[in-house]
């Protein structure tokens, strides 16, 4: 009890609020777009179906839980980064430290709500998906049921059931029970199977997911170009396959799949057809699935907070296009482990649990470059990346800028070209004053980590808001020279004094 006491419950409780608050907001519109993008080709079979209202918002629910699996993790990260930034942009971040409040110190509350939301994901994932699935499937089999039963009418030829074509004299309104039945059957026939019966009627099997009509006191008759044959009954069934449109995002609701089995029916499917066939396999990946994604959702969610934490004051908040850069990349891991362990020649959990394994490494070292109040990613990196961009990147856009006039009229000038575009001169006369960089030392752009000489056209940069008094301060803190710098130090061998 002593040590509960202790636990800065505050802090916890105003960083869980902090983290929850966007986390709702960023639930709600990705879903938003889930919805959007589900409801046109859900729409096209709704509406061929008939469906009615109150079907249609049942089965819609049973979409969400699907959706949920990935809106719930990319809410969650984008909520932790939300937060962070928030805090790093209005100095708490800053001022929790200066009063001896440490990093490691926050990451509690975060492990808590990141674990509590990882556990709904794994509700959702193990429980919710697979019931949903089969009771969306229940629903679709009934409402092409009814579809077929309101195409067939009394004293007409049915075509709703595809090859079979059905006639019925009678429909008893009470019982539904059809009386002198004709039925002429095409599937696989060169010429059609006519079946005759005094009675009938058609059943829908929810459980076996199979239409059946059987037929009584009838008889068969089989034409063919060298012997026909006639075959009476006393009863006969016919199977059918459903021809009503049922295909949503291309899988057919009305059959059942292995991502409709729990995971109890999982395991007890995986040790009916065994680990070595590509059923099982199958099975497997599908049980493995339900588990990476949740632990996923949690390792993403602490990935959140080092992100949150590149923001500041003066700075841009980097945090959320990064984390959707990283987020993507996740997914993209994921699916590329998935396709090795169901082509079969990688062991399923290694090539599922990848990129969980990558992201958690990539989250601890994040997290610590952060509370060592290091760059995340190390300037060397960023180097790498700004000289790839200096080389290959701008010159394609120097390009596409004479190439297209309208971006090189006065009014389409930004700032920062404007600002380049003067002789030096104007722009000692505007950087004059005690408030700017000092004439004649190196100065540094805080962006893209790169330096410039005086002399050098990008030297009065709008970024250039640190300064060296030589180039080799300038290397030692991570600075590179931009490409007239580095010529101009080839070849004079210059050092900024």
């Amino acid at each position: 009890m002593l040590k509960l006491s202790r636990l800065p419950k505050l802090l916890y409780s105003y960083l869980a609020t902090e983290m929850l608050a966007p986390f709702f907001a960023s639930f709600l519109i990705m879903n938003s777009v889930f919805f959007l993008v589900k409801l046109i080709p859900f729409l096209n079979v709704v509406l061929e179906l008939e469906i009615g209202f109150v079907d249609f918002v049942r089965l819609f629910l049973y979409l969400f839980p699907n959706m949920f699996l990935y809106s719930i993790p990319m809410a969650a990260m984008m909520s932790t980064i939300i937060a962070f930034t928030r805090l790093s942009t209005d100095s708490e971040i800053l001022a929790f430290k200066a009063s001896g409040v440490s990093l490691y110190q926050m990451i509690p509350p975060v492990i808590m709500v990141s674990a509590a939301i990882a556990l709904l994901t794994g509700y959702f994932s193990a429980t919710l998906i697979p019931k949903s699935e089969i009771a969306m499937k229940q629903l679709m089999f009934q409402v092409a049921k009814e579809k077929i039963d309101k195409g067939i009418k009394e004293d007409q030829f049915t075509e709703a059931l595809g090859d079979l074509v059905v006639y019925v004299d009678v429909i008893d309104k009470d019982t539904d029970e059809w009386q002198n039945v004709w039925v002429s059957d095409m599937r696989g026939q060169v010429y059609p199977i006519i079946t005759m019966a005094q009675s009938g009627i058609m059943e829908a099997h929810i459980e076996t997911m199979m239409v059946t009509i059987t037929l009584k006191n009838g008889s068969l008759h089989r034409p063919d170009t060298f012997r026909s044959q006639v075959i009476n009954f006393d009863e006969y069934t016919i199977n059918i396959p459903l021809q009503p449109p049922t295909i949503l995002d291309g899988e057919d609701v009305t059959r059942l799949v292995v991502s409709s089995l729990t995971m109890k029916e999982l395991d007890d499917a995986l040790e009916k057809v065994g680990y070595d066939t590509p059923e099982g396999r199958d099975i497997l990946v599908q049980y493995h699935k339900r588990l990476v994604l949740p632990v996923g959702c949690f390792i993403l969610s602490l990935l959140g907070m080092p992100l949150g934490l590149q923001a500041g004051p003066g700075k841009k908040a980097v945090g959320v296009p990064l984390g959707l850069a990283l987020f993507i990349l996740y997914y993209i891991l994921f699916t590329f482990g998935k396709a090795l362990a169901e082509e079969g020649g990688y062991p399923v959990a290694p090539a599922m649990w990848l990129p969980n394994v990558v992201f958690l490494f990539l989250t601890l070292y994040f997290i610590r470059q952060v509370a060592n109040e290091h760059q995340i990613i190390p300037s060397s990196i960023k180097n790498i990346f700004i000289l790839f961009f200096d080389k290959f990147i701008s010159p394609i856009l120097k390009k596409l800028k004479s190439l297209l006039p309208g971006l090189n009229t006065k009014s389409a000038v930004t700032d920062d070209q404007a600002t380049l575009g003067l002789t030096a001169n104007t722009k000692k006369e505007i950087i004059a004053g005690s408030d700017f960089l000092t004439e004649g030392t190196v100065h540094g752009n805080v962006n893209s980590h790169v330096f410039h000489l005086p002399g050098c056209e990008f030297y009065y940069c709008k970024n250039c808001t640190i300064e060296f008094k030589n180039t080799q301060l300038a290397e030692d803190s991570g600075f590179i020279p931009c490409r007239f710098c580095k010529t101009l130090l080839e070849k004079d061998d210059y050092t900024a004094k």
